[in-house]
């Protein structure tokens, strides 16, 4: 009997590059401040990432953390956030963190440097608008904004009654 001939193997093309599992792009929102928007114009903003400690992000993510107070300021070509308050951690050893330290924002120079040319003109101040997680890392969303006058804020309420009195009368029907 003869030795059976193998046949040549079949041709299998490379496989092409695996790709890294996509992250979701969710973001959960933590806190917003309601009170930028009522009080400032505001004319720009930006997502700008955070330098936080552990107990800080766990106590975030509880939604213990409070902006209403906060603005921020560009020193030294740096961009540092004050007045956000986070609550102690309860969890947390002796090393908590403290509530109401200065926290220093993370964004690119060019940013930092449009920051600093919107700031040169008067009555400008960045505020930030709203605590948030995006793919895991704390963002606080920040906003260049001029502060409104009394008959700003009077027209803006006259003008969210009026919506919502327009929007009572077409649901009764």
């Amino acid at each position: 009997m003869l030795p059976r001939r193998s046949s040549p193997p079949a041709y299998n093309p490379p496989m092409a590059p695996r790709k890294p599992p996509e992250m979701p792009n969710d973001v959960k929102i933590v806190t917003r401040n309601k009170k930028a928007r009522f009080e400032y114009h505001i004319i720009d903003s930006l997502e700008a990432g955070l330098v936080l400690t552990g107990s800080e992000v766990k106590s975030i993510r509880d939604g213990n953390a409070n902006i209403t107070d906060a603005f921020a300021r560009v020193e030294d070509g740096e961009a540092w956030l004050y007045g956000m308050e986070i609550a102690k951690y309860p969890f947390a050893n002796i090393l908590n963190h403290e509530p109401k330290r200065v926290r220093k924002l993370l964004l690119k120079k060019s940013e930092i440097r449009k920051l600093q040319v919107q700031l040169m003109e008067k009555g400008l101040t960045i505020v930030p608008l709203a605590l948030l997680f995006r793919r895991g890392l704390a963002k606080m969303e920040i906003g260049v904004g001029r502060g409104k006058k009394l008959f700003d804020k009077r027209d803006d309420m006259k003008k969210r009654d009026a919506v919502r009195d327009i929007q009572r009368a077409s649901s009764r029907k």
